[in-house]
């Protein structure tokens, strides 16, 4: 087994009181070594994760919620509660640290493995430690659904068809199910820039505002930062660039997500077959696309979702990748909507 059950046993009293903690407080669970799919282990994996709501008696109402790229479960709670894309009036809302964020194992926190020494991870070795968290921790074997933003999404896909009894629904917004040239291209940069500035020795700092400055370039569209920057206030906007780095989510981070979403085509299951892939989903899926997205190209999304003959919605605000959040009321409305839906 991946995980040794005498650890399992240790630690489950303690897990299966999550209900004890505050909400949305950080929690973690220790998987021991963990074997990845490349055959390398993480070294004392541990997963973090935050909870949300209340749990109903016959555990019904479970909704897990994967990071997006960087981002950690703290930054998920601020789309969660009353109101807000998950609602946690109604569900219990499971927030989960996608391996590599800072929070979870990490480059930047392994003691055993930092640095260039933590192993490669891919998307569907984020989507196996959450199954482990659910079922071996929590037990839990069924969820009512998954949602995901962005490399959330990915997450969100994998799980689709690697559990695809697992979950009732799904949401994966601003996604893919497979990666254009296009955004293998980006990606790619990304890495390249990191791996050349860690060359050249440059500052940690520096790699990082090289870093937010490129996301920044491609996660809105010129149009909305003309619109939205002034030119006289240009200094000012770049200002926020100038800020210590971070050491929670380092560029060591960054990059091993970067590595983790270059492998990222759940078609290549399937013999790259999107009729097969499809044919393996049992869930009901919604996917919310961006028409102006320059970070994840919505046109395989579009394509699966026709195949998959789901719910589709494309967005067509000039927000790029960050369209969610400038129609937020009616993603918030649309989501709901999904998720009442029997």
């Amino acid at each position: 087994m991946i995980l040794k059950k005498h650890l399992i046993l240790a630690i489950f009293p303690i897990i299966t009181g999550t209900l004890l903690f505050a909400e949305g407080e950080q929690q973690f669970i220790q998987l021991g070594n963990f074997y990845l799919e490349s055959g390398e282990i993480i070294k004392d994996c541990r997963i973090g994760y935050r909870t949300f709501g209340q749990l109903n008696e016959n555990k019904s109402n479970i909704i897990l919620y994967p990071t997006w790229f960087g981002g950690t479960s703290e930054h998920l709670g601020n789309l969660i509660g009353p109101g807000k894309l998950v609602d946690s009036s109604r569900f219990y809302v499971i927030a989960v640290d996608a391996i590599g964020n800072g929070v979870s194992s990490s480059p930047s926190n392994s003691k055993r493995q930092a640095g260039e020494k933590f192993p490669f991870f891919t998307i569907r070795d984020m989507a196996r430690t959450q199954h482990y968290l659910l079922t071996e921790a929590l037990g839990v074997d069924h969820v009512y659904g998954i949602i995901g933003g962005s490399m959330g999404s990915f997450q969100a896909f994998e799980w689709l068809v690697m559990y695809p009894d697992f979950m009732d629904k799904a949401v994966a917004y601003v996604c893919t199910p497979q990666f254009t040239s296009y955004d293998l291209l980006l990606l790619s940069f990304e890495l390249e820039l990191i791996g050349a500035a860690q060359s050249a020795q440059m500052a940690e700092k520096t790699i990082q505002r090289l870093g937010n400055i490129l996301t920044e370039l491609f996660a809105r569209t010129p149009d909305y930062r003309v619109k939205n920057t002034p030119r006289s206030e240009f200094d000012e906007f770049m200002e926020k660039y100038d800020k210590e780095a971070s050491a929670v989510y380092t560029s060591d981070d960054k990059a091993g997500q970067l590595r983790a979403m270059q492998s990222h085509d759940i078609f290549v299951h399937f013999d790259g077959s999107i009729e097969k892939a499809a044919e393996a989903i049992r869930a009901d899926v919604l996917i919310i696309v961006s028409e102006t997205d320059q970070i994840v190209n919505p046109q395989p999304a579009i394509d699966f979702a026709k195949v998959l003959d789901c719910e589709l919605v494309v967005l067509k605000n000039n927000c790029g990748h960050l369209a969610i959040g400038c129609e937020m009321d009616r993603c918030i409305d649309i989501i709901n909507q999904f998720f009442k839906k029997q």
